[in-house]
């Protein structure tokens, strides 16, 4: 098919009718999109409470292990005696 021919061919799906749906069908998909937005909505809440606790484990760690400080060096002995 070329393009016109294709572009005929959706003109004519679209313009016509509708098919004809399931009465319960509505319900089964009401029912089934709420499933998918609680499903979503604790999903982001468990990334947010893991983010949280990411961070106050990186506060926690950073203020107790002072990773900004330089350790001591331990190559060169202590002077002594002098």
């Amino acid at each position: 098919m070329n393009r016109p021919e294709r572009e005929a061919a959706v003109r004519r799906i679209m313009d016509a009718a509708p098919p004809q749906m399931p009465p319960e069908l509505y319900a089964d998909v009401v029912r089934r999109g709420g499933r998918m937005l609680r499903r979503r909505r604790t999903a982001r809440r468990l990334m947010w409470l893991l983010l949280w606790a990411a961070i106050v484990t990186f506060t926690v760690w950073a203020l107790m292990a002072h990773p900004w400080v330089e350790p001591p060096s331990e190559t060169t002995p202590p002077l002594t005696g002098w």
